[in-house]
């Protein structure tokens, strides 16, 4: 095996396919890149038996040939070497060879016919959508997927077509994000629990384009396409949340409000709320609104903080207390200059939404019970 090929190019692919390297394993092949020529393009690819990466480019390629290389290894290497083109080649030794300017070297290979095979997924339902428009769904929702290993189902996202809208959520027990977007073209409806791992990891490949992106989805496996990529994964097994039945669909006190200010808000409380001498003790922030204002405070053995905001507001007064992390969140997600605050009572979920963007975007966070 011998090729030529400019090295931001191959860095862009490494980069591409790295994550789906085994981290722990006892496997050493899985810590590996399965490098594969065929004409003049190469393939990698990275498989840790729950996500794999393939990505294909285009390359001089001198002589055929496959072998696989420690990843990490690999990638260090040609990430600093010289920005011109590099030469890697398969010695008589089966040293894979890496040649640049006045570089050499050589790294032991292991053989690709041990390399597991990405899985043959037979696709039952698909979908395709504009690349900009995905990143943009994964961006306002992957946030609030759970870290939380004992409840595997929320660890990922929903993906549900119902009546050619594609609705994406995450949920952790404490917070929920919705994101909907309608299908251009007929498609069946159909649901599935991709991990958040995996969607992270499709949102850095894919680019903020109008390029499209095919998402195949079958029994136990889901299937990301693009032009020169294509990320294969399992998906969750276990029975999501009625996320439609948990969301209220009326409030009692309501405010509008500049988003970039009540974020500043939320920001100079958390110094004290999240700087507890108690670090393992989480003290939640108040929040009281009254008739054209809305009152930010927390107390805890650090000090006292307290912010007033004079906003637009609807319904009854109300005092409640939140997490502040979870509004962050949600408004770093928002890209709207306003949003509407919905609350129901002191103990009933509240609802944070982009006033212009209309009913798509919604996110859910439940209060905390405050002590008297």
């Amino acid at each position: 095996m011998k090729l030529i090929c400019d090295k931001d190019k191959i860095l862009k692919a490494i980069n591409s396919v790295v994550k789906g390297v085994a981290s722990k394993t006892t496997m050493p092949i899985l810590e590996g890149i399965l490098i594969q020529t065929n004409e003049n393009e190469i393939k990698l690819t990275t498989y840790d038996l729950e996500i794999g990466i393939e990505y294909i480019m285009e390359s001089n390629v001198i002589e055929q040939g496959s072998t696989v290389v420690n990843a990490i290894m690999f990638s260090e290497i040609i990430r600093k070497l010289p920005n011109t083109e590099i030469s890697i080649s398969l010695n008589e030794k089966n040293l894979l060879e890496i040649e640049c300017e006045g570089s050499l070297y050589k790294l032991a290979t292991m053989n690709p016919d041990e390399f597991p095979e990405l899985p043959k997924i037979a696709v039952e339902n698909s979908i395709e959508i504009e690349q900009n428009t995905l990143k943009n769904m994964i961006r306002k929702t992957i946030f609030a997927v759970s870290s939380e290993e004992n409840r595997p189902i929320f660890t990922g996202c929903l993906f549900e077509v119902k009546e050619n809208k594609l609705n994406v959520v995450a949920v952790d027990g404490f917070r929920l994000a919705w994101k909907s977007t309608y299908l251009t073209s007929k498609v069946n409806d159909f649901s599935a629990v991709i991990p958040g791992r995996t969607l992270n990891e499709v949102n850095k490949i894919i680019l903020d384009s109008f390029d499209k992106i095919k998402i195949g989805i079958s029994k136990n496996q889901a299937l990301f396409e693009m032009d020169n990529c294509k990320i294969v994964t399992r998906v969750l097994d276990g029975e999501f949340l009625n996320y439609a039945n948990v969301i209220p669909s009326t409030w009692e006190t309501r405010i509008r409000v500049n988003k970039n200010a009540m974020q500043d808000c939320f920001e100079r409380i958390s110094l004290i709320s999240s700087s507890s001498i108690e670090k393992e003790k989480k003290y939640p922030v108040k929040v009281c609104v009254e008739i054209g204002k809305v009152t930010i405070s927390c107390t805890n053995q650090t000090g006292d903080a307290k912010e007033e905001m004079y906003v637009t507001t609807e319904g009854k007064n109300l005092e409640a207390g939140f997490n502040p992390k979870y509004f962050l969140d949600s408004f770093k997600a928002i890209d709207d200059e306003e949003v509407f605050v919905d609350f129901g009572s002191s103990i009933s979920p509240c609802i944070i939404r982009p006033v212009e963007e209309g009913g798509d975007y919604i996110y859910m966070v439940l209060p905390i019970r405050m002590k008297d």
